[in-house]
């Protein structure tokens, strides 16, 4: 082996080191704070003030085990997080089946079908993908109010089910399918919305993975819009805000522990940790597919 290629190695060894090393410090600098989040919510206060300041504050207390779980059965009896888990669960579910539907349907006849309009119709799509999503809160929660339904699940649910981002995403995955499928299926007497149901959402099953995705994080994330259009839950009643209302509802407690508050966003965190680790992969297959780049 010559000098030069000698040189050329130890060059590309240590660029190579020197980025793995950084990245890996980045990625312990990041991780830090889910780690203290995590520990926290296994200690009583006495021990969070005792630790703070020191070391012991990322590690686990392991003195006294009957403490261990103590924050997380607090919050899931005590505080009931588990009733807002549920209604974030049932408004996820009806979110993510009429996002894929209304939205793969939208983009199906925006790919396939010729219509007077739908120039401007591609045009609007793609001017609303770029308005902030601040901007549109007071119309809609004007809207809602308007129809009727404003205090009900319905506001939560029916303004969700429609997402241009959704739409522009279908509409680029089925235009690059090739009309020879549409056309087998017409052959054998298939409807439009039979080929709709048994052709186009098969072959788009990444693009419906990403889409189940987004829709089931975002429902769970959302804090903002449910807090103003549900009513404020009641002693005795059935709480419908989801679970991200209940983080602050928890936080605003008399008496509430800091153990209490940490347990309470790990519970809240581990549905999106879970979806995110196995949905990684069809929402990297879902965007390349959808003719976009990451």
């Amino acid at each position: 082996m010559d000098k030069a290629r000698k040189i050329r190695l130890a060059k590309r060894y240590t660029s190579r080191t020197v980025v793995y090393l950084g990245a890996t410090l980045l990625a312990i600098f990041f991780i830090f704070p889910l780690v203290w989040m995590i520990v926290t919510s296994t200690k009583t206060e006495m021990q969070y003030a005792n630790d703070l300041g020191s070391f012991a504050t990322f590690l686990p207390n392991f003195s006294d085990l009957s403490t261990f779980f103590g924050n997380y059965v607090s919050v899931l009896t005590q505080y009931d997080i588990w009733k807002y888990g549920l209604n974030s669960l049932a408004y996820a579910a009806a979110v993510v089946v009429g996002n894929i539907l209304i939205n793969a349907l939208a983009g199906y006849v925006m790919a396939k079908f010729t219509f007077p309009g739908k120039g401007f119709i591609s045009f609007i799509i793609m001017f609303l993908l770029i308005v902030p999503v601040e901007t549109t809160i007071i119309p809609l929660y004007s809207i809602v109010h308007n129809l009727g339904i404003s205090g009900t699940v319905l506001a939560v649910i029916l303004p969700a089910l429609v997402s241009v981002f959704n739409i522009f995403l279908f509409q680029q995955f089925f235009t690059n399918i090739p009309k020879e499928y549409i056309e087998a299926a017409q052959l054998d007497g298939a409807s439009q919305l039979k080929i709709f149901l048994i052709v186009m959402i098969p072959l788009s099953a990444p693009i419906v993975a990403t889409v189940a995705t987004f829709a089931f994080i975002g429902v769970w994330n959302d804090y903002i819009w449910p807090t103003m259009v549900l009513p404020s839950p009641q002693p005795g009643e059935w709480p419908l805000y989801p679970i991200q209302a209940a983080l602050t509802t928890i936080q605003s407690i008399d008496g509430v522990t800091t153990g209490e508050v940490m347990a309470s966003l790990v519970v809240t965190s581990i549905p999106i940790f879970l979806v995110y680790v196995f949905a990684q992969k069809h929402i990297v297959e879902g965007i390349g597919a959808g003719g976009l780049k990451l």
